[in-house]
């Protein structure tokens, strides 16, 4: 089994999130594709990305296309965001580009694609949005070509765009026979390899079509070329070639050391890209694996300190699933590195892999007051739990100012209201935690379902009227103990107890379905 880890990357509203459902969609991975603006997709689960119809932390997904496992990665397109799609950077196999038909190549397109190719990503395009009003494919590719990159080739092209009828052909097709094709291909192949061109000059035949796709894909993987698709996500026309193009163009893992690794050595070679908290307000980290084997009960020291992994769970299509181990390609999801964070090499660095920061820091200093005076501890903690998610946001105090204002560092206007926003739903004063919340809402619905006789309780409507809790604490010096806080499951069992007490006291009783009088 090949693993694919699969970046999608984009100027903000080139409709990268649509091909991320559309993708999951034609894998089968879903039933059916979510929505950006109704707030339904499957990657965009905040409820803030929702609201906003923009993606703000990177997601991952996972499909299967014959032998290959994909892990989608689908990065924020607006600029604020940039730090995400940087730390997505570091374990990504390939990406795809993702550019409108009608927009054309816009500033975000152009910083990302040089990105790619200085890192040598292994890079595909695709121009997206063909079916809407004032689509031009061809004056998108012109504009790929003049100022991204000359070492573009197209494989597909629009018919009838700018319509919902718009449809799509490959050049492959040999009716009707479609310009370039064999001609583009030589050109752009032949630049980056004297052999081919020398082969070409004396004896044209000897390059026949199976060479040119050979090369094609050896080219790809060393992300001299860049293969360019067109299509709608959003109808799904043409997406299908660039699932067959991904899967034959892009390298990945086969699941063994990794090539460029010294030989004979298997040791572990592995980094953190995203950290997010748990049900129980525990540390999760989302760690890619590129060499040896990260396992349960394995001891780690990190640049914070020393940490024991407690638990592992392997991106897979349909959700994750606990394991005892992961390898060389897999994203995990991993507990018990409490003193983790993004960015972090789990082992060895591997050779050619770089860590360090790809796209400038932030520019813009913000101040952060507490509207409560007595509630500054409380504002630094959450801002340095969200500064280990995102560690450009840099929480620092003056120098020689000790109790004055907190100051982060910021990318721009959206991001302020982001963080803002992000700090009272998820760390107000006095409020709960919103995994507390979804915790309460699952006993109420899990009670409600078995009821006190054992039958569904329908129509039912459970109003929380107040609440409280005990917050994160430790023993001395220590780590997290929930003996210690209140944790999510203790919510989801307090539920259920609640509701059943409030059900004997209303007197519910079981009666015999009427389908009609």
């Amino acid at each position: 089994m090949r693993t694919l880890n699969l970046g999608i990357l984009a100027h903000v509203d080139a409709g990268k999130t649509t091909l991320t459902e559309r993708l999951l969609l034609t894998a089968g991975a879903i039933d059916e594709a979510g929505s950006v603006d109704a707030g339904t997709s499957h990657t965009d689960t905040l409820a803030l990305e929702q609201r906003r119809g923009i993606t703000i932390r990177s997601a991952v997904a996972a499909f299967r296309v014959d032998d290959v496992a994909v892990n989608l990665i689908d990065t924020p397109g607006h600029s604020d965001f940039i730090a995400e799609v940087e730390r997505a950077l570091t374990v990504l196999d390939g990406a795809v580009l993702v550019l409108s038909a009608v927009e054309g190549v816009q500033p975000q397109t152009r910083i990302l694609l040089h990105t790619l190719q200085r890192l040598r990503v292994p890079t595909v395009l695709l121009v997206n949005k063909i079916d809407r009003s004032g689509a031009d494919p061809d004056r998108a590719v012109r504009q790929v070509e003049e100022s991204l990159t000359p070492a573009v080739v197209p494989l597909t092209a629009a018919r009838h765009p700018g319509g919902p009828g718009a449809g799509v052909e490959r050049y492959a097709d040999p009716h009707p026979p479609l310009v370039p094709s064999r001609a583009r291909l030589l050109d752009v192949l032949t630049r980056a390899d004297d052999g081919l061109l020398a082969d070409w000059v004396e004896d044209a035949g000897s390059v026949d079509d199976r060479r040119l796709r050979h090369e094609l894909g050896v080219q790809t993987r060393r992300g001299l070329v860049h293969p360019l698709f067109v299509g709608s996500a959003r109808t799904g026309e043409g997406v299908g070639d660039l699932v067959a193009g991904l899967v034959d163009l892009l390298p990945g893992s086969d699941g063994e050391a990794a090539p460029d690794r010294p030989a004979g050595e298997t040791g572990l070679s592995a980094a953190v890209f995203k950290i997010e908290r748990g049900d129980a307000g525990e540390k999760v980290a989302h760690v890619r694996v590129f060499a040896g084997e990260l396992r349960v009960r394995t001891r780690l020291q990190l640049p914070a300190g020393p940490a024991k992994v407690t638990g592992l769970q392997v991106l897979r299509p349909g959700g994750d699933q606990p394991t005892e181990s992961v390898g060389p390609g897999d994203i995990a999801r991993v507990r018990g590195l409490s003193t983790a964070r993004v960015g972090d090499v789990l082992g060895t660095p591997l050779p050619g892999r770089e860590h360090g920061h790809r796209f400038p820091p932030p520019s813009l200093e913000a101040v952060v007051v507490p509207c409560r005076p007595g509630d500054r501890a409380a504002l630094h903690t959450a801002l340095t739990e969200l500064a280990e998610q995102d560690p450009l946001i840099s929480v620092r105090l003056p120098e020689g100012r000790r109790g004055g204002d907190l100051h982060v560092s910021l990318y721009g206007e959206v991001q302020r209201e982001v963080l803002a926003a992000t700090l009272a739903e998820e760390y107000g004063p006095g409020s709960l935690p919103p995994a507390f919340f979804t915790a309460v809402e699952e006993g109420a619905r899990r009670t409600l379902r078995r009821g006190p006789n054992g039958w569904v309780v329908p129509d039912a409507r459970v109003v929380v009227t107040h609440s409280g809790y005990w917050a994160r604490q430790s023993h001395s010096h220590g780590t997290f103990d929930a003996s210690m806080s209140s944790t999510a499951g203790d919510f989801r069992g307090l539920t259920r107890r609640l509701l059943v007490r409030l059900m004997a006291r209303a007197g519910t009783r079981v009666e015999e379905p009427v389908h009609r009088f």
